[in-house]
């Protein structure tokens, strides 16, 4: 591939390494798609000649990348991935800065509050804050969603113009519900409106029976950040519709104004 080429999403600034690459693309595979998976499942979707895939695979579970069955034949990820991605999470600047305004969040609303990060087609949750309620949504760090069906995906497509936006987008929009946005025409119209509020919303478009609310947090130009707010629709009124994007819009502002002291003072 030339420079300029993509891959997954991502524009690659040099020619790249063909191991490093199918590594790479291997783990990535193996972290979006539940396993185990075997030899032949594997060649199937990377394409890759499975005498040097079965190589591949071997010497990742040999470092610990990698973990296999009783077996020795369906591969999974394994624990050297978690502690790498711990280490992202634990040094990440974003993240320690966000903590405080997280947990503010979470009080004021009493409702699950996540941080993500846009990567390629999706964001990627880097902390969650749960429901003091029992009737809360599923959240976990690591978790990917596309950015269209999501209101902190849309709180950071929204930053970009149409253009950049078509280019992020993926050839079809999948539905994830019934109420997933079905095509770029109709999300580009949402995201008007979503510059227009100064927040996103999220009406079930990624769970049923969850609304969920976002703003972006300009940390990097263009945004890369997001904060949501996610409410099951059981507990939605006039009141909380009008409340909850108050309060993400002062936790945006705060979010602001500590990174540019931060910036001030380095």
């Amino acid at each position: 591939m030339a420079q300029g080429d993509r891959t997954r999403g991502r524009v690659l600034s040099t020619t790249p390494v063909k191991s490093a690459v199918r590594t790479a693309e291997l783990l990535d595979y193996l972290a979006r798609n539940d396993g185990p998976h075997s030899l032949t499942e594997l060649q199937q979707q990377l394409g890759y000649p499975k005498s040097s895939l079965h190589v591949l695979l071997r010497t990742l579970v040999d470092l610990g990348w990698l973990e296999t069955d009783i077996t020795g034949t369906l591969y999974r990820i394994g624990m050297r991935a978690l502690l790498v991605g711990t280490s992202y999470i634990d040094t990440d600047e974003v993240v320690r800065l966000s903590r405080e305004i997280l947990d503010w969040v979470a009080e004021e609303t009493t409702e699950t509050v996540h941080l993500a990060r846009l990567d390629g087609f999706d964001v990627v949750y880097l902390a969650t804050r749960a429901s003091t309620h029992y009737l809360r949504p599923f959240s976990r760090v690591g978790r990917r969603l596309p950015a269209y069906a999501t209101s902190l995906g849309k709180a950071l497509l929204a930053t970009r113009t149409d253009e950049e936006v078509r280019q992020l987008l993926p050839d079809s929009l999948d539905a994830l519900t019934p109420n997933t946005l079905p095509d770029a025409g109709a999300l580009l119209a949402d995201l008007a409106r979503t510059r227009e509020r100064g927040y996103s919303i999220d009406h079930e478009e990624n769970t049923i029976g969850l609304m969920c609310f976002g703003v972006a947090v300009p940390y990097r130009e263009p945004p890369r950040d997001a904060i949501s707010c996610s409410v099951p629709v059981a507990r939605m009124n006039t009141e909380r519709e009008q409340q909850i994007p108050r309060i993400l819009l002062e936790a945006r502002a705060r979010l602001t104004e500590g990174s540019q002291r931060l910036r001030r003072t380095v």
